[in-house]
């Protein structure tokens, strides 16, 4: 695949992604991504797969481009695309990812309390994150657009 084709197909999805449905919805559903490891059931865990395969996909390019979660999804792209925009965003992903395997291994064992912990404190550093991006996305666009 060349440099080009992946650039057009992160665009593809990142342009969808945007819409506010497509990223509240994922964003509300992060506590589903353990359900597999508490239940330990593979149906749960191809009902998730699935679920997270086709969210970003799901709703058309948003209409307009002007609301939080559609600014933050495309200045990920733009993050993603040049990471000196903002590189202590590459800590703070670091920290959501732990969070999130420390929630997965607490849900592994049945630790509810840990699970709810780890699961929160993940959900609102994305506010965060996603408030950073969001500023990174307001930065590229000229005056008149926003």
């Amino acid at each position: 695949m060349t440099t080009e084709t992946i650039a057009s197909l992160r665009r593809a999805l990142f342009a969808r992604h945007a819409h506010p449905l497509s990223a509240w919805s994922r964003w509300a559903t992060t506590p589903v991504l353990l359900v597999p490891l508490w239940t330990r059931s593979t149906v749960a865990a191809g009902a998730t797969a699935a679920w997270f395969a086709v969210n970003p996909v799901m709703t058309p390019p948003p209409g307009r481009q002007d609301a939080f979660a559609t600014r933050a999804m495309l200045g990920e792209e733009l993050w993603a695309t040049d990471r000196s925009r903002d590189p202590g965003m590459g800590r703070v992903n670091a920290v959501g990812s732990a969070l999130l395997g420390l929630g997965a291994v607490a849900a592994w064992k049945h630790r509810c309390g840990v699970v709810a912990v780890c699961v929160t404190a993940n959900m609102a550093l994305t506010m965060y994150s996603w408030s950073r991006y969001a500023a990174i996305r307001d930065a590229e666009r000229p005056r008149s657009l926003r």
